[in-house]
């Protein structure tokens, strides 16, 4: 299935690889403005008056907020009798916030959430709306794929609308690798070793990530790709998807590699204490010269105003060679619209639809996300950032979707307490797949 998604995306990028700049939102509104005057949406439910509710995590900031900005405007156009009444939470608030929700029979009627076993506990307690019926059609006419839908598709039945979908990505500061003679991002870890030495004797900080509670899924994006590269996708795919165990000797060599790096100074020392939206700004000022992280930040690091240098897309190198490859990736689709079981749930689910739609659109072109539905639109002006990415994708082999996401949720929560505690040095390899040998198998 990812091979198949890797294969859309390349036609996609044939066809129309582009992306807008804040001056040409009007041109691509318009555009979308025609292209949604003939969908497959049964609107007859969209044209009375309706209150719906919609949570998401589209904060002030957010490389995604454009996107749901935009469709928000197209769709009030389009069924000025419906009216949206949208709450936005922080990241790791939110999983809280709608797992509450759930178990007190208080979910919105629309909800942003994320693939895997995060959706798959809604659709087990029976609260989340089966979207077959709106989805279908879409399906029938070529703007949406059943491959795509595979990551919120429970027991053959669809249950959420994929938005934009990400990568974990190795971002470099190349005005900085050229002042210690690289002029591509290091290939290999001997190479990365290389020139983090030399970042180092020129007092350059290699690396920024976040180690605050709540944004403990920024180590992750930094320790899952190295696992990934140790053992091989599908091992980690059986980890933390299919249920086996965690004591795994790649595992552990992983977890003393990346305590290895932060111990030779290759990581801001108070990265600790910093939350993402500080370490993202301390990249985008020129500390570091690398920032792991997802691909949704491409539209920010493209944008001339705010980051004066030049920045490349990229991807872990490979630590094992007998078991990883370049083209195993950490991500893939993920980011989802779910609705919720309840009187709306009907009229909920066709804007729904629409609305998923055409946050892939707008997210798309402003670079936050790569295009779970089909490509559409004036797309004359791509972020060059975007395309490298999407080249990455197109030469994938395999993906694995972002830990806690994976994961139930119990089994997450466990799961980032130990990346916690590896990033702060009170675990190693070997405390780490035995504690979580102990606590989850």
């Amino acid at each position: 299935m990812k091979r198949i998604l890797a294969v859309l995306l390349v036609l996609a990028m044939v066809f129309s690889l582009a992306a807008c700049s804040k001056d040409d939102d009007k041109k691509t509104s318009d555009n979308n403005n025609t292209n949604t005057s003939n969908t497959s949406t049964d609107s007859s439910v969209l044209d009375k008056e309706i209150t719906l509710t919609l949570w998401d995590i589209a904060v002030e900031g957010d490389g995604n907020r454009p996107a749901y900005d935009s469709a928000l405007a197209d769709l009030k156009a389009k069924y000025p009798k419906v009216t949206i009444n949208e709450t936005v939470t922080e990241n790791n608030a939110y999983k809280t916030k709608i797992k509450s929700a759930m178990g007190a029979n208080e979910l919105p009627d629309i909800f942003f959430t994320w693939a895997g076993a995060f959706l798959g506990d809604f659709v087990n307690a029976g609260k989340v709306h089966c979207l077959d019926d709106v989805l279908q059609p879409w399906i029938d006419n070529g703007e949406m794929t059943a491959a795509q839908l595979g990551n919120s598709t429970y027991n053959g039945k669809h249950y959420g609308v994929p938005t934009t979908y990400n990568i974990v990505t190795l971002f470099a500061n190349m005005d900085i690798l050229a002042s210690v003679g690289y002029d591509h991002i290091p290939a290999t870890m001997d190479e990365l070793n290389d020139c983090c030495d030399k970042l180092l004797a020129k007092n350059i900080i290699p690396f920024g990530c976040a180690g605050k509670t709540d944004d403990t899924w920024c180590v992750t994006e930094y320790l899952e790709p190295i696992i990934e590269k140790t053992i091989g996708a599908a091992a980690l795919k059986d980890i933390m998807t299919f249920g086996k165990t965690w004591n795994n000797q790649g595992v552990a060599s992983s977890v003393d590699l990346l305590q290895s790096m932060i111990k030779k100074g290759y990581f801001d020392p108070d990265g600790m204490a910093l939350g993402n939206e500080e370490v993202k700004a301390n990249f985008m000022s020129g500390k570091y010269a690398f920032y792991q992280n997802g691909s949704w930040n491409c539209g920010d690091f493209a944008n001339k105003e705010k980051v004066k240098f030049n920045v490349k897309a990229g991807e872990f190198p490979v630590v094992d060679a007998a078991n990883g490859k370049l083209g195993m990736l950490i991500g893939g689709p993920s980011d989802t619209i779910a609705v919720s079981e309840g009187p709306n749930a009907e009229a909920a689910a066709a804007f729904a639809v629409e609305l998923g739609r055409l946050i892939c659109h707008y997210g798309y072109l402003k670079g936050s996300g790569l295009p779970a539905w089909k490509v559409w639109g004036d797309t004359s002006e791509v972020l060059p950032i975007v395309q490298e990415v999407a080249a990455i994708c197109a030469n994938a082999v395999d993906y694995v979707l972002f830990g806690d996401n994976a994961m139930p949720a119990d089994e997450a929560a466990i799961y980032l307490e130990y990346v916690s505690s590896v990033y702060g040095g009170a675990v190693d390899g070997a405390a780490f797949i035995k504690g979580l040998t102990s606590e989850i198998r």
